[in-house]
């Protein structure tokens, strides 16, 4: 079994691609370098960038020639190239449905790009459909994509809803006075913390503001490790405004999470309103392991949104809400038992739905049914 990823992804924080103890010596890793990292926000090169990713993953796939393919997180136009080798190599294929990837880029490039945006974005509308319409098996995170994808022409029996995870075992509670919080130099403050991509799906504004509600409070620290356009707007803003309160810095290594995640005592998500239900941000997920409470502001019909709120694991505002976003924060300041309480219930929630084995077994079941039906 090889698990393949990009390493030019520099924008974006990645997991841990080693092996470790437990892990079958079946397993490997191959990682596609592209040889320079991924222009995220130059379109044209990126559209270069990505095709060549398609042939490398093609290349490997062509190589490996495995019994199934299960593809994630994979640009559309190298999605294509990889489906077509599967194709020809007869070789079954599942589509892992991540996000929409379609309708985020219409959405962004009708913005950017009034006239040719719409082209661009509707031809990325109808390759998404096309991919999902030709693939043998399609996973889902949200039941929220059912109706899209039935929509676009797949069949529901090849549907299956597994929602997305964290890797609990990996991210146990750590105390707030660790190590990362001492070098960090926050284990005294307290710690409103945002860790991941912060890109064109998020307002960072949101982030901006609670740091300058709080200049008055020395004791009290809005920590962003990012990078990327929104980190480069909160660290000109701290410099234009005077926030010395907001620390911006890099991505740390996935190792190192629990530490980092530990070090908070509210940690905060952020996602814009054009995200809808078809974006469901990975770092809730992973922040719900921490123990800690959560300050979110993102569209309230989000499955993010919804488990918070009904798990009580935190606070849930509009994406717009900037105000209400700060107050919430003002209110988990001054909280501490309301902070354990919340922290708590994200982490019994975590332990109910993370558990791996149940999670492998469904997708177990669904890669041999594509196989089968696909021969």
């Amino acid at each position: 079994m090889t698990h393949a990823y990009c390493p030019s992804l520099v924008t974006t924080p990645g997991g841990g691609f080693v092996l470790r103890e437990d892990d079958s010596d079946r397993l490997n890793f191959e990682a596609l370098d592209l040889g320079e990292p991924l222009a995220k926000y130059n379109f044209v090169r990126r559209w270069r960038q990505e095709r060549r990713y398609g042939r490398l993953a093609s290349a490997l796939t062509a190589r490996e020639r495995p019994d199934v393919v299960l593809s994630a997180n994979m640009p559309l136009d190298a999605q294509a190239a990889l489906l077509t080798t599967c194709r020809r190599l007869d070789i079954p294929f599942v589509f892992w449905l991540q996000d929409v990837i379609g309708i985020a880029t219409h959405r962004l490039l009708r913005r950017r790009l009034p006239l040719a945006g719409e082209i661009v974005g509707r031809h990325y509308l109808a390759l998404e459909a096309r991919l999902l319409r030709r693939s043998d098996a399609v996973v889902a995170i949200t039941d929220d994509f059912r109706p899209l994808l039935q929509e676009w022409g797949v069949e529901s029996d090849r549907i299956t809803v597994i929602e997305n995870w964290a890797p609990l075992a990996e991210l146990p509670v750590r105390p707030k006075d660790n190590a990362w919080a001492r070098e960090a130099g926050v284990a005294d403050r307290f710690v409103f913390l945002y860790a991941g991509t912060m890109g064109m799906k998020h307002n960072p504004e949101l982030i901006a503001g609670l740091a300058e509600a709080l200049r008055d409070r020395p004791d009290v620290c809005v920590l962003v490790l990012s990078q990327g356009p929104g980190a480069d707007f909160l660290a000109a803003e701290r410099g234009r405004r005077g926030l010395d309160g907001l620390v911006v810095r890099g991505y740390e290594s996935f190792e190192r999470m629990p530490d980092v995640l530990g070090a908070a005592d509210v940690l905060t998500a952020i996602l814009e309103p054009d995200a809808g239900a078809f974006s469901v941000p990975s770092k809730v997920l992973a922040y719900l392991c921490a123990g800690r409470p959560l300050l979110t502001a993102m569209p309230l019909e989000n499955l993010a949104s919804r488990i918070v709120a009904r798990e009580g694991a935190g606070v849930v505002v509009a994406p717009d809400d900037v105000e209400g976003f700060v107050a919430s924060g003002r209110q988990l300041l001054d909280d501490a038992p309301a902070r354990a309480t919340m922290g708590a219930a994200g982490r019994s929630y975590a332990e109910r739905a993370f558990d791996i084995d149940p999670i492998t077994d469904r997708f177990e079941v669904v890669l041999e049914a594509a196989r089968r039906a696909h021969h």
